[in-house]
């Protein structure tokens, strides 16, 4: 039984309705009794239920709603329930130790900078249910219209799948758009980048730029170390920047990164 409660615009909240789509976010978890569960935005429940189901070690559920969040605890009393905005929440401070599974249906308004953060904070297997073209930029390879700085970033830290798409008939209410499904499996540490801060801030440059050329975009930081390894990479300077893949936006950086502003 999901908790009643109102949806708030303010919040951007569209409540899921059906059951066989919940079940299947969440068996798309493959959680385990050994797995730490963390559900971003629980609302009413609707995969919380399941989750409970699946018998996860431990289970946190962080709920901006200050209505929704002791209605949660009171509905899951074996769960540590943090009302809390989920931009706010310190990813870094998960123990690596432990296995983290996170999952939510997030807010069309915050879900992008959420899933930067999660990606790039913590090493966990991720289900997100986010604005269909969302999903469809997050997933996106080199080269097509819709790869961007997200995909690159994401990508990253992550290798990404688009699982399924939801239509907007199963929400209440109902958003205007279709949502899409997709899943993380964090990357090794050592194709993960070193300096994040740096990495995000010149791939946000580069596609500033996306129909210009690499060559012109970064005309103030051409050295003998970026055309090695332009020429190693099979990289041309009149590539734009949607061509080079999230490991290849890691090489160039490093070439330039000592002349690059911080």
């Amino acid at each position: 039984m999901q908790i009643n409660h109102r949806a708030k615009k303010s919040l951007g909240q569209n409540f899921l309705q059906d059951d066989n789509i919940a079940r299947k976010i969440v068996d798309s978890l493959g959680i385990t009794a050994d797995d730490s569960v963390i559900e971003i935005g629980p609302g009413q429940g609707a995969l919380t239920r399941f989750i409970r189901e699946a018998g996860p070690a431990s289970l946190k559920l962080i709920e901006m709603d200050r209505d929704l969040a002791p209605a949660l605890a009171q509905e899951y009393p074996e769960a540590e329930v943090v009302q809390l905005d989920a931009l706010k929440f310190d990813w870094s401070k998960l123990d690596p130790s432990v296995s983290w599974k996170i999952v939510g249906n997030l807010p069309y308004n915050v879900a992008s900078k959420i899933m930067w953060d999660v990606a790039s904070g913590c090493n966990a297997t991720c289900v997100f249910m986010v604005q269909h073209e969302v999903g469809q930029r997050i997933t996106a390879e080199p080269g097509s219209r819709k790869y961007g700085a997200i995909s690159v970033w994401i990508q990253s830290f992550c290798r990404v799948v688009y699982l399924f798409k939801v239509p907007p008939t199963v929400f209440r209410p109902r958003p205007k758009v279709d949502s899409a499904v997709i899943k993380f499996f964090p990357r090794a540490a050592d194709e993960k980048p070193v300096d994040i801060e740096g990495l995000a801030g010149f791939v946000k440059y580069c596609f500033q730029y996306r129909r210009k050329q690499l060559g012109k975009i970064l005309k103030s930081f051409i050295s003998d170390c970026m055309l090695e390894w332009a020429e190693k990479e099979g990289v041309a300077l009149s590539d734009r920047p949607e061509a080079l893949s999230p490991l290849q936006f890691q090489g160039l950086h490093k070439c330039i990164k000592n002349d690059f502003p911080s």
